[in-house]
């Protein structure tokens, strides 16, 4: 099966550059285990397979758990599998995500007593960044385990 949508580095090369920058400067000083962590967790939410695929892989190549792999869409089940860091971020990813039902103050405190403000402000971009790429790969049809590391 060929896939007809349109290829959005080739066809929008500056503004997938400059998403390339965002999400490079999004990443910077975040503990790499904890962005792959919020990376999987948005793709989850947004059923994005092929962006759930690179980011379990990258999460494993980096070293995850398999364990803490299969524990992160049932997270608030299974919170001693994650720091209260963690636990924070994948709340604040999950209420950015589902931005409808909007941030709670409660959620949005629990991050900002865990993370320094520009440490807050990085997570806040890196969860932009995914749910970007998340779109971007959804809305180009793109299939899981094909071509991640040519896409970005």
């Amino acid at each position: 099966m060929t896939n007809s949508r349109l290829n959005f580095a080739k066809t929008a090369p500056k503004a997938f550059k400059a998403l390339i920058g965002f999400d490079a400067a999004a990443r910077a000083g975040l503990d790499p285990a904890l962005v792959e962590l919020v990376q999987i967790r948005a793709s989850q939410l947004n059923r994005c397979a092929y962006c759930l695929h690179m980011h379990t892989s990258d999460a494993r190549k980096a070293g995850e758990s398999e364990e803490r792999l299969h524990m992160v869409a049932v997270w608030h089940e299974a919170g001693h599998f994650f720091s209260e860091k963690e636990q924070a971020a994948l709340a604040l990813t999950e209420a950015v995500t589902l931005i409808g039902d909007g941030v709670p103050d409660d959620v949005y405190a629990r991050a900002a007593g865990q993370f320094g403000e520009e440490e807050l402000a990085q997570l806040l971009a890196l969860i932009f960044t995914i749910n970007t790429w998340n779109r971007i790969a959804i809305a180009g049809a793109k299939v899981p385990g094909t071509d991640e590391r040519v896409a970005r």
